[in-house]
């Protein structure tokens, strides 16, 4: 997404959270059609289990309407929507939170084809890779590549301080790179 389309969406996304907070119940039905597709994706790549995600995703949306109303700075709704998601997959998941590192290997480049068939074989190959990563690596880089959110963006959405947010980053690359080589 470039910087203008950036601008629009964050703006709109602004108007419509101050829509929601005026009782306006046709925005709040717009926001769902506009997020819930990304936050779908976001959780299911987190928990992996289509069950699970369904129910985590009906208690984000709850969330998101019992705490629009006290939203102060409606221009930053996707960060603080992902951070409800964030919030609600970390209390439903928190057994399961586990770290795993190795910071011995290097950290190369992940090369892809651009012919459309090469290019569906490496998708298949870096989402199995990324399934199989523990849930810090694989939450960081979803919020980062999947869903465009700025390092910025990822702190807030995760409550780490910028610097935690590149180090998980640069950990869950060489990890992932691990996973596709394997």
């Amino acid at each position: 997404m470039n910087t203008e389309d950036l601008q629009y969406t964050a703006r709109t996304d602004e108007l419509l959270a101050i829509r929601c907070q005026l009782g306006e119940h046709a925005a709040f039905d717009e926001l769902i059609r506009k997020w819930a597709p990304p936050l779908r994706r976001y959780v299911a790549r987190v928990v992996n289990n289509h069950d699970v995600s369904d129910d985590i995703m009906q208690e984000i949306w709850i969330s998101v309407l019992r705490g629009v109303a006290g939203l102060r700075d409606c221009s930053k709704f996707r960060s603080w929507l992902f951070s409800i998601a964030h919030r609600t997959l970390m209390d439903r998941l928190r057994g399961q939170y586990s770290i795993s590192i190795d910071n011995d290997m290097a950290l190369d480049e992940i090369a892809v084809e651009d012919m459309e068939a090469q290019h569906n074989e490496a998708r298949r190959i870096v989402e199995g890779g990324l399934s199989s990563l523990p849930l810090l690596e694989r939450e960081v880089l979803t919020l980062f590549y999947l869903q465009e959110l700025s390092l910025v963006e990822v702190a807030s959405v995760l409550a780490l301080p910028i610097g935690t947010v590149k180090s998980r980053l640069f950990r869950a690359r060489i990890m992932l790179r691990d996973q596709i080589a394997h």
